[in-house]
């Protein structure tokens, strides 16, 4: 037992029952002994006791369940689910790559909680005011179950403000990290930026759609004629035109907005064996607003026959959501304009308020705008090392669609 207890208005305990881990602040009759950051104990409105969770009144999710079973939260509880998540990680492709998620907060039932690895690293973000109070313990259990000894943190997410927190970053053990870390994924080496870097450094999410795109890449020069021109969009550190390789048979054009990135994707070609500052590289690095340059490549007549739209989160809520369906809506829009007959396009959407669904319905409106007609090749999501819970889909936050467009 828990000295803080939450009850359930009646007939609102039924997600619970079917194990969703958040409860609202309209299904909570009320709240004793209850402080924020701490354990609390959920009952129904009998006072039957169904869960044990972290609370924070300042949260519109002011219950996150941790565990349906009675059971104390202490340090054998974090070893056990630690070495739980990071098991079922042997067991998937990601176990091949020295960059990978180890916890995946509520998809592996450690709410609030993000830890990835890049080769000896480990980064940790506590996204929620119980996490970060207990952060130092779990670097801990971390370390009891991977030998883990450099452990920096990047809790600087926005989400961290509605739980009533400041953003923290800085290293947890063993000291400053070097400025990039380099990981393998696939015979690509990538250069990782977890101190300022997008995310924890880089967007492990993408490493088989990544994949998906080399082995598209791989077919389509055997049938071409010329070099094939690729638009890699939102495009940080390179990611997907690196991925891709060949590139002798490629013309990549890799746009961001941050200058930064682009010398960071710059660094990444050079390390795989491509620079750009030779004579005749088929490689651009372009700094711009990826809406104004599709709009700048309409005007200039180009076209391409791969592009990759991967932009960042367009809506954090419902709130958002009439906002990021236009913004998607006209990058897919232009990309279908720009692409040769028999080309394709690799379009995504990283907004957890988007389901697949309406993802699909925007791109279904933007091709009809667009005069085109178009193929779904592949339904793409997150790496298998980003697991969703079945219990919790808001979790699948990362979908996107592989289109063949005529």
């Amino acid at each position: 037992m828990t000295d803080g207890l939450v009850q359930i208005r009646r007939g609102r305990e039924k997600p619970i029952r079917n194990r969703h881990p958040w409860i609202y602040s309209g299904a909570i009759a009320h709240a004793e002994n209850a402080i924020d950051g701490e354990l609390v104990d959920v009952v129904d409105h009998r006072n039957r006791w169904l869960a044990r969770g972290c609370w924070n009144s300042k949260s519109q999710i002011q219950v996150r369940i941790l565990t349906w079973q009675d059971e104390p939260i202490d340090d054998a509880w974090w070893r056990r689910m630690l070495l739980r998540a990071i098991k079922l990680r042997d067991n998937t492709a990601a176990g091949e790559c020295s960059g990978r998620r180890l916890v995946n907060a509520e998809n592996d039932f450690m709410p609030g909680l993000i830890v990835d690895r890049y080769a000896d690293w480990h980064v940790l973000v506590a996204q929620t005011l119980f996490i970060d109070k207990r952060k130092e313990r779990i670097v801990e259990a971390l370390a009891a179950v991977t030998g883990a000894d450099k452990v920096y943190e990047r809790s600087d997410i926005a989400a961290r403000a509605k739980e009533g927190l400041r953003p923290a970053v800085g290293p947890m053990r063993g000291g400053a990290p070097p400025a990039l870390i380099e990981i393998e994924e696939g015979g690509v080496r990538f250069g990782v930026d977890i101190q300022g870097g997008h995310k924890t450094g880089f967007y492990l999410d993408q490493r088989e759609n990544r994949r998906a795109l080399a082995e598209l890449v791989n077919h389509m020069r055997e049938r071409a004629q010329d070099k094939l021109r690729l638009l890699n969009l939102f495009s940080y550190s390179g990611g997907f035109a690196i991925s891709a390789g060949h590139f002798d048979a490629i013309h990549s054009i890799n746009v961001d907005s941050s200058y930064a990135a682009l010398e960071l994707a710059e660094a990444n070609f050079k390390r795989n064996g491509c620079d750009p500052d030779r004579r005749g590289a088929s490689v651009e690095f372009i700094q711009a607003d990826a809406f104004d340059y599709l709009r700048h490549c309409l005007d200039e007549g180009l076209n391409f026959d791969i592009i990759v739209l991967d932009p960042p989160k367009f809506a954090a809520g419902k709130a958002d959501v009439q906002r990021a369906v236009r913004g998607y809506k006209n990058l897919n829009l232009n990309a279908f304009k720009l692409l040769e007959n028999g080309g394709y396009l690799m379009t995504f959407s990283c907004s957890g308020a988007i389901s697949r669904d309406l993802f699909q319905k925007i791109v279904f409106g933007a091709l009809v705008d667009a005069g085109c007609e178009a193929q779904v090749i592949a339904q793409l999501g997150a790496a298998a090392d980003h697991p969703v819970a079945l219990t919790f889909p808001e979790g699948e936050y990362l979908t996107g669609l592989l289109l063949r467009v005529d």
